[in-house]
């Protein structure tokens, strides 16, 4: 199997709709990623095929929870932490062109590549962040993770990087119910969506989290008289 076929396969089987322009490009991706890779070292998975199911279709199975929650809430950026090798945030951002997405990471190899991607994919969406997320003084509507932090660290360390009522969404393996137990206790986790990942046979999901804070203020809106 070419690995177009094999895209497309997992889209299909993700129920996921993306036009030519779209494959085209996350083909493109994982080829910058392979040749990066040779001499920069962004991801332990060499082998091409591995990289599909592993990092481009695991990234891709979380594109249709964050479509449906960007349909019930006012969600126009994301910032995704740890980014790495763009994974999920070029991802994000071929996907979801209408959606401003950022990629932080503290490694220069790493920011270097993601800016390098922008520039030859023409995604004008995307940006890259050579930082600490701690130092970020923009806030975002959504804040995303994949293989990071632990959620403790992961929301602590970004957290004034959130816009009110923006949340967390953190792609993890295995339910984190000991993260989730370590959580500081403003930090709510509103669901845990459990992710199949066509071609790969092993557990993910997403735990979405917000601040009480931001609970409490739309709860209290939505309770005053108009």
């Amino acid at each position: 199997m070419n690995m177009e076929s094999g895209l497309r396969q997992g889209l299909a089987a993700l129920s996921l709709s993306l036009d030519d322009e779209q494959i085209a490009r996350l083909l493109a991706y994982l080829e910058l990623l392979q040749k990066w890779n040779r001499v920069y070292n962004l991801t332990a998975v060499r082998d091409p095929q591995q990289m599909l199911t592993h990092h481009l279709l695991d990234s891709l199975a979380a594109v249709p929870p964050l479509q449906a929650y960007r349909r019930q809430h006012a969600a126009h950026s994301l910032l995704d932490v740890g980014s790495g090798g763009g994974l999920p945030g070029v991802v994000f951002a071929i996907c979801c062109p209408d959606l401003q997405v950022h990629c932080v990471d503290t490694v220069g190899k790493k920011a270097a590549f993601i800016q390098t991607a922008a520039a030859q994919l023409r995604l004008s969406n995307l940006k890259s962040i050579h930082a600490r997320v701690e130092q970020l003084q923009d806030r975002y509507d959504l804040i995303s993770s994949r293989a990071f932090a632990t959620l403790a660290d992961f929301t602590a360390w970004s957290r004034q990087a959130l816009a009110e009522d923006g949340c967390w969404m953190a792609l993890k393996g295995k339910h984190p119910q000991q993260e989730i137990e370590a959580l500081a206790q403003d930090i709510t986790v509103f669901h845990v969506e459990q992710l199949q990942v066509p071609q790969l046979y092993a557990e993910r999901c997403i735990v979405w989290m917000r601040l009480e804070t931001a609970v409490a203020a739309s709860s209290l809106q939505l309770s005053m008289p108009t």
